[in-house]
């Protein structure tokens, strides 16, 4: 078919092979349809000009959902849902032509998965919130993706865009089977979209607009919060309030077909030297980042100590980074060289750094000293030093040489 041809959908082929280059540089996982990039780009040009035909024309139909369960912290297990990769790009097309129109209506407490927002723009709210109000609601809803009313969902979509051929295919998204690991499919009876899926963030935010950000607005304007897609964090000035705000959000969330789960969600108190009351829970974490009272200085003439409620990398991160340190490099293999390492590491160290560098300085310089001890350890037998001193000294050495080589070194956390 020409692609000349006038369409009653607004898709261009432009627009899917935009999308296609942004959904390249995510994840490879297959699909039910176990296609490839590879085998997908044997015919690059034909697949695009097909999703493209079918989409424009309104004929695009989506694939099953492949599920894979990974594993959480507190030990259950997540699903996630793996579209194929014809799908991913289509659902790119979509997702960004509704973002482009629609993101402006957001709230401006809303954080995740926005054009031009980010996690640290969210945790440098929460930090100022944390300032102000002295009481925290750290909420969880459970199994939110898994449980998105898709009625209200599509509510949510017609209020925000008017195009009935969006509509159409968000409804086939939220619609599509789901493939388990045992093989066997499973309809959605109504529920869920899979955590996964492009264009799923976007969907999750429509519905969290009105179900909580705008309820929130308008019921408590006097109250502040940070929304970082399903993660958020509520602040209100006393206990009596946070309590009520709390059960007003339980049956918020049970009108819109939600559960709180009360074994995450907690009242935290945010405890400094002005505020002293007692209270059991006095810590939370929010996008990787651990908020509780911390022994500070303050440089007002003289360096003094004082109690500041304050944000800093949480120890679970500590702990996956270490350990992505300790995995990332085959630390006894001396037939490798020190840019190799570097090379391993450096896209890590300049992420972590980044984003959690911001508030977390003394954290991020104790835990880049677990990377500063495996290459004095690497050192010690690439070398065949006997002595640890001599190491540090070789160490030094190569460091002065190539002052750049390794990203942590060209800052202050080394």
């Amino acid at each position: 078919m020409d692609e000349h041809v006038v369409r009653t959908i607004p898709i261009t082929r432009l627009m899917v092979i935009d999308a296609y280059h942004k959904v390249r540089k995510g994840g490879k996982a297959v699909g039910v349809d176990k296609e490839s990039w590879t085998d997908f780009e044997k015919n690059l040009d034909g697949n695009l000009y097909v999703i493209w035909n079918r989409l424009s024309s309104g004929s695009y139909y989506p694939s099953s959902v492949r599920t894979v369960e990974i594993p959480k912290k507190d030990g259950t297990m997540r699903k996630l849902g793996i579209p194929t990769l014809r799908d991913r790009i289509a659902q790119c097309v979509v997702k960004d032509y509704m973002e482009e129109r629609i993101d402006k209506h957001f709230h401006k407490s809303s954080y995740g998965y926005r054009p031009l927002r980010s996690g640290k723009e969210a945790i440098e709210q929460v930090r100022q919130n944390c300032k102000d109000y002295a009481w925290v609601i750290d909420l969880d809803i459970s199994k939110f993706f898994d449980e998105i009313d898709h009625e209200l969902m599509m509510k949510g979509v017609e209020a925000m865009i008017e195009e009935s051929w969006v509509k159409m295919y968000v409804k086939r998204w939220l619609e599509m089977k789901i493939e388990q690991p045992d093989g066997t499919f499973l309809d959605r009876s109504g529920q869920g979209t899979p955590q996964g899926g492009v264009i799923s963030p976007l969907l999750a935010n429509i519905f969290l607009h009105f179900a909580l950000d705008k309820w929130l607005e308008l019921k408590h304007p006097e109250i502040s919060f940070a929304r970082y897609a399903d993660d958020m964090v509520i602040h209100c000035r006393t206990k009596a309030e946070t309590e009520q705000v709390l059960q007003e959000i339980k049956e918020r969330l049970s009108a819109v077909k939600l559960r709180l789960n009360e074994k995450k969600t907690k009242i935290v108190y945010c405890k400094d030297y002005k505020r002293k009351q007692k209270y059991e829970q006095v810590q939370f974490d929010f996008l990787g980042y651990s908020f509780q009272p911390r022994s500070s200085k303050s440089y007002n003439g003289e360096t003094n100590l004082y109690l500041a409620y304050t944000a800093e990398i949480s120890k679970d991160n500590q702990t996956r980074i270490k350990e992505e340190i300790r995995t990332a490099v085959r630390w006894r293999d001396t037939s490798i060289e020190i840019t190799a390492i570097a090379g391993k590491l450096n896209s890590k160290l300049r992420g972590w750094i980044n984003y959690y560098g911001s508030y977390s300085k003394r954290a991020m310089r104790r835990t880049l000293l677990v990377l500063e001890h495996r290459l004095i350890k690497w050192v010690r037998v690439k070398y065949k030093i006997t002595g640890i001193m001599k190491a540090i000294a070789k160490l030094k050495e190569l460091r002065k040489q190539h002052p750049t080589m390794f990203y942590h070194w060209q800052t202050k956390y080394c």
